[in-house]
């Protein structure tokens, strides 16, 4: 069972964050290490608090994960402030100087689902300098890729030219998230550094609220990876399972308010 390292903050709703992508590494077949950057009081649309954890206490965190377990790949999630992100990328580039990192998921957390924002402005530069360069693929959604590059998206066109200006910047793969996009379907496309495209669809689930779809995501490309899959069918394999997830959604309601959470177990037999 393939160790996969999660790095990115605490949802104690347990529907994003960390706690989505030990779901997700458990439903897909691997053991799911973390390394927690930030709390977070939340439920399904509504953030009311966020505490980050002490840089040190991260990377040492991180670092106890890379000595004790043959880490076959990692991603990173909310990662909060500018120190936080600076302590991650030093952290890693210690065990990448010996050889030792393997492959890396960045999911460029910003906004939560319910507006909330999420990381700190100064924070986007280190992504840019420190943490893009090192990855092996990179998945904003619709809404980070136009932080990212200082322009709206509103087609499938603008995606993938936009997913071609940021491959192009920083030499790495990047799977555009349409899932914000209007339309019949959820669509991404997954471009590779040498230009080659691969799309990806799923039927939109009409009438669901759910958080933490970003977060599943990134983990099942992180799992497949880590369990040996080439980036295309790790991305595959990936959007099937986030489309199962939503798809078997669960429910509960209390006071009149329900609330929606993605079922990781969905497709598990």
């Amino acid at each position: 069972m393939p160790p996969v390292l999660s790095i990115a903050g605490s949802d104690n709703s347990a529907g994003a964050g960390i706690q989505a992508d030990l779901k997700t590494m458990s439903a897909l077949g691997v053991y799911g290490l973390t390394a927690v950057t930030c709390v977070v009081a939340e439920v399904p649309g509504k953030v009311s608090a966020i505490h980050g954890i002490p840089p040190a206490l991260v990377a040492e965190q991180i670092r106890l994960c890379f000595e004790a377990f043959p880490v076959s790949a990692l991603k990173t999630g909310l990662l909060f402030s500018a120190e936080i992100l600076k302590c991650v990328v030093e952290t890693l580039g210690e065990f990448r100087s010996e050889g030792g990192v393997p492959a890396l998921v960045v999911d460029p957390v910003m906004v939560a689902s319910s507006g909330h924002r999420l990381l700190e402005p100064e924070s986007l530069q280190m992504y840019r300098s420190g943490l893009f360069p090192q990855a092996t693929l990179v998945t904003p959604n619709v809404d980070e890729a136009a932080v990212l590059l200082g322009q709206t998206i509103e087609s499938r066109t603008d995606l993938c030219a936009a997913g071609r200006a940021l491959v192009r910047e920083y030499k790495v793969a990047f799977l555009m998230k349409g899932g914000h996009l209007k339309g019949p379907v959820a669509v991404d496309v997954l471009i590779l550094p040498e230009g080659e495209e691969h799309w990806f669809e799923a039927p939109f689930v009409h009438g669901v609220s759910t958080h933490g779809t970003g977060c599943t995501y990134s983990a099942a490309i992180a799992s497949e990876l880590g369990k040996g899959a080439d980036l295309v069918t790790a991305v595959g394999v990936a959007k099937r399972f986030l489309s199962q997830a939503v798809a078997g959604y669960l429910r509960w309601t209390k006071g009149g308010e329900a609330s929606d959470a993605l079922n990781h177990f969905a497709g598990v037999r």
